[in-house]
């Protein structure tokens, strides 16, 4: 079968939140814009994020929520397009959203209403959006005897893209190149390494990639632990490599889970020691040395229980005093009781590893942002090819920043294709 043929100003590879975004915006411009998704639908991730309600922003955006080698990078896109700027939209559509802890914002019914929302902007400016495509190949037009700005300029293609759309071959060219494909983590909701393909084809520099904002597994008898507390949440302080953050740990059947083991995931090694506090700004030992004075004949697990589920503190008494389990608190030594009360404080773990990418929600490195304009996405080596979201070497924060660098991203480079 013959490839069709037809040139576009703008062909976006990824129907995500940064691809729509800057289709959306590009589109507004007057180009003529093209979205290829691999996947059967868009915005999978939009869909499934925040159970369902998608945490779209946050109230207090800063670059400091980010993690890349050039931690200046993000910067100017932030500031092109701000979360209010996004809430604004939000707005204008009239999508009820609450403010969460933390100053993370969601839907208050459903993701959906964000899809939708992106997808009639898209309609609206004329995107035309294909799925179920399959790029098997991108190609650079050479044009001869052209400057680098006057091929800027005179609006020529200088990309074509031959896909396959099941089983229709099909051929694009266009004179902007947008990689909005995301990265590894999640490949059930279409998360892949082309993006990085792409990147190396065009020799830039890519920063190691590994799984972000994932659970923690281990291979101890802390994994055994985990299981039999599987369920249970309580608020911790988590601390690895001089991070720390203070929000609801959950032990799962692996290991543990939950939003502070997701943010500090971020900037754990393998090898690498955790410590959970798990009574965060309370000082056990010296409440346990108070109790032994007016409780004497009270157990140490019955005073503890008053703090901790009674489950946990089995686990821990199993761990830490199981010699002393019916022994009354005033036949403990203060050295005894501060050891525990540190322990409670301080209790230090070792992963055996992630989860990995089946269950990441980001991925941490990518397209290295040296080789990226900070205010255009565009490739300083390579004009016409724009890099933006997930693929490119900057992560957030737990709590609506990965969205936003995605709008923020998305508009970005949209403004200047």
């Amino acid at each position: 079968m013959k490839p069709s043929s037809s040139s576009f100003d703008v062909i976006i590879l990824g129907a995500g939140a940064s691809g729509l975004m800057c289709a959306m915006t590009a589109a507004q411009r007057g180009k003529r814009v093209l979205v290829i998704e691999k996947a059967n639908k868009v915005g999978k991730k939009i869909l499934m994020s925040g159970g369902g309600r998608c945490n779209f922003t946050n109230y207090v955006v800063d670059a400091s929520n980010y993690i890349c080698q050039n931690p200046h990078f993000c910067k100017a896109a932030l500031k092109r397009y701000t979360q209010w700027d996004f809430i604004a939209l939000v707005e204008r559509y009239d999508i009820e959203y609450e403010q969460r802890s933390h100053g993370q914002l969601f839907c208050k019914h459903s993701a959906k209403e964000i899809l939708e929302m992106l997808l009639t902007e898209c309609d609206l400016a004329g995107v035309e959006i294909k799925t179920h495509c399959a790029i098997t190949g991108i190609e650079q037009i050479e044009l001869n005897r052209h400057s680098d700005k006057d091929q800027h300029d005179d609006g020529r293609s200088r990309y074509q893209i031959d896909l396959h759309q099941g089983h229709t071959p099909l051929k694009y060219d266009c004179h902007s190149l947008v990689v909005a494909t995301g990265a590894l983590s999640i490949p059930s909701l279409g998360g892949s390494g082309i993006g990085y393909d792409i990147a190396k084809q065009f020799s830039l520099p890519l920063v190691p990639r590994q799984a972000g904002l994932v659970p923690f597994m281990f291979s101890d008898n802390v994994k055994l632990l985990c299981q039999r507390l599987s369920g249970l949440a309580l608020e911790v302080q988590v601390s690895c490599n001089s991070h720390i953050f203070t929000e609801n740990m959950l032990f799962t059947h692996r290991g543990i889970s939950g939003p502070a083991i997701l943010q500090i995931s971020n900037y754990w090694k393998p090898g690498d020691d955790i410590t959970l506090d798990l009574l965060p700004n309370f000082d056990v030992a010296s409440w346990l040395i108070q109790s032994k004075h007016r409780h004497p004949k009270s157990q140490l697990k019955t005073r503890l229980n008053l703090k901790l589920a009674k489950a946990l503190v089995n686990e821990l008494q199993a761990l830490w005093w199981q010699d002393n389990a019916d022994t009354p608190l005033a036949e403990f030594s203060d050295k005894q009781l501060i050891a525990i009360g540190n322990n409670i404080n301080n209790w230090r773990l070792k992963p055996s590893a992630t989860e990995g990418y089946r269950t990441a929600e980001v991925t941490l490195g990518g397209v290295d942002t040296n080789a990226v304009s900070s205010k255009t996405m565009e490739a300083k080596q390579q004009p016409g090819l724009y890099f933006i979201g997930e693929v490119l070497d900057v992560t957030g924060h737990l709590g609506g920043f990965n969205f936003q660098w995605a709008w923020s991203s998305g508009f970005s480079a949209g403004s200047f294709v």
